[in-house]
């Protein structure tokens, strides 16, 4: 009965182990959010991810300017950028937080044709705020992008 009992304390002290260890190097449950450090062109990206249960759950990519509104909302550059570069930012956001969100931070972001020069923002505040997930750091991540 004692080697039992032991064989099983044994087992659990392991597992609680690997628990530790398997969190310590996954997301820590939290927001987390990256910027990018100045404005381009009147805009400043942002991602923002909630995790839960080690899993991202929610993924928001957006820019906002000075005064806080959201890009995506902008309804005159949208008509402008989708008649221009085929996509506009309601579009490519969600593309992009999507798979992020579907993906759980691994493997690549496919990149929509007219919207590459955000879809390499995309990809650096991804690591960014990943990284802060990872750490458990709930601060917001600068990050600076050479225009």
């Amino acid at each position: 009965m004692k080697r039992i009992f032991a064989i099983l304390l044994s087992l659990l002290l392991t597992a609680s182990l690997l628990t530790a260890c398997t969190n310590q190097e996954g997301l820590q449950d939290g927001y987390y959010t990256a910027q990018v450090s100045d404005f381009n062109h009147g805009w400043k990206e942002y991602i923002t991810i909630l995790v839960k249960g080690g899993a991202i759950v929610s993924v928001e990519y957006n820019a906002e300017n000075a005064s806080g509104f959201i890009k995506s909302w902008d309804n005159a550059y949208m008509q402008s950028m989708l008649h221009i570069n085929g996509t506009y930012p309601n579009e490519y956001t969600r593309y992009y937080a999507g798979q992020l969100l579907e993906g759980q931070g691994e493997g690549n972001i496919d990149a929509i044709s007219g919207a590459s020069s955000s879809h390499a923002t995309f990809q650096m505040l991804a690591r960014a705020v990943l990284e802060q997930a990872r750490k458990g750091d709930s601060s917001i991540a600068l990050v600076t992008i050479a225009h």
